[in-house]
């Protein structure tokens, strides 16, 4: 008669654990400990509005046939040849630049803008509104208000047709004015060049609708989600070179409506108006005719970073005359074509 084994006294508690088993490879697996837990960094607010940019016109340059970058000169189309840089370089870039000269723009913002074109070694295109003007394309309007602001859509638009591009990367950003921050990243015009707010594309997932028919083309915005203070603060941080208007200096100007203006051989002045010198710089970088100053002692970035850091208006209504004609200039302009 068999003896029967001893029964298992130790207790369930106690009995050591079954090793886990491949069971297709039927050998038993050894059990590796997780290694630990590494830092990751996250980006910094900066850094993941570059990313953005950067992304933003890789696609464009992908899906579309003639791209071209509009670059005046001023802070965000400074900003806009820095993060082409960051995307393309070593390489040239695979679009030219446009500008659109209203004859009116800033002399220093003329000069930086050939000295920078220069040093990358890019192809510059500039499309003038007094040849537009010449071929009776536009009317050059007259009186001590007159500007050439509005007239720049229409030049804008030849130059458009006549390279055909299809996509123009621009620095508009949607903190500037209400109009703008209804715009999308790529923002369809019709074979007209208009802009229709009720009949734009959904952007979900960063994912972007490229599809135009012939004489039809998209505005892009890279900087849409920048504000006036990231610009700045991505201009100190990168060390970028910007016109000398930007800082603080002492001008002949004279004031119209509560803004300051630049006085210039030509200018007509209404009754009362007089020339002063006053210590002003410049916010944004448009037409003479409509970009006023803004009284500062800021001579430094650093120190344009911290008066913009507490001003509570943004630049286009601190200094822009275009935007204050009515409550929709702005919007009235884009839908005809206006940038």
């Amino acid at each position: 008669m068999a003896v029967n084994a001893p029964p298992n006294t130790r207790k369930r508690s106690e009995r050591p654990a079954p090793r886990p088993v491949d069971r297709f490879a039927g050998r038993a697996l050894s059990i590796v400990a997780a290694p630990e837990q590494r830092h990751i960094r996250r980006p910094t607010h900066l850094e993941a509005l570059e990313s953005e940019a950067v992304h933003v016109m890789r696609e464009v340059v992908a899906t579309f046939e003639r791209p071209v970058l509009l670059f005046s000169g001023g802070k965000d189309s400074i900003v806009l040849l820095r993060l082409a840089e960051k995307a393309f370089r070593p390489a040239r870039f695979p679009f030219a630049l446009l500008h659109v000269d209203t004859g009116e723009n800033f002399p220093e913002a003329l000069a930086f803008r050939d000295l920078r074109v220069a040093e990358l070694g890019e192809r510059l295109i500039v499309a003038s509104v007094q040849d537009s003007i010449d071929q009776g394309r536009v009317t050059e309007e007259r009186g001590p208000r007159a500007s050439r602001n509005r007239l720049q859509t229409t030049t804008l638009l030849d130059a458009i047709a006549l390279q055909r591009f299809d996509a123009a990367i621009g620095g508009a950003r949607r903190d500037e004015e209400r109009s703008r921050a209804k715009e999308r990243i790529l923002s369809f015009r019709d074979d007209l060049g208009q802009w229709d707010p009720k009949n734009q594309r959904p952007e979900l997932w960063n994912l972007y609708n490229t599809a135009v028919h012939r004489g039809e083309h998209t505005r892009v915005f890279p900087l849409s989600n920048w504000t006036e203070l990231d610009v700045w603060e991505y201009i100190q941080t990168e060390t970028l070179e910007v016109p000398s208007i930007y800082f603080a200096h002492t001008r002949q100007v004279f004031t119209r409506d509560g803004m300051l203006y630049a006085y210039r051989p030509g200018q007509q002045l209404l009754p009362g108006e007089t020339v002063q010198n006053q210590t002003i710089r410049y916010r944004t970088v448009g037409d003479m005719s409509c970009t006023g100053g803004v009284r500062s002692n800021a001579t430094t970035i650093n120190q344009i970073v911290k008066e913009i850091t507490t001003t509570r208006i943004t630049e286009r209504g601190e200094t822009r005359a275009d935007d204050k004609t009515s409550d929709a200039a702005m919007e009235d302009r884009k839908q005809a074509g206006y940038f």
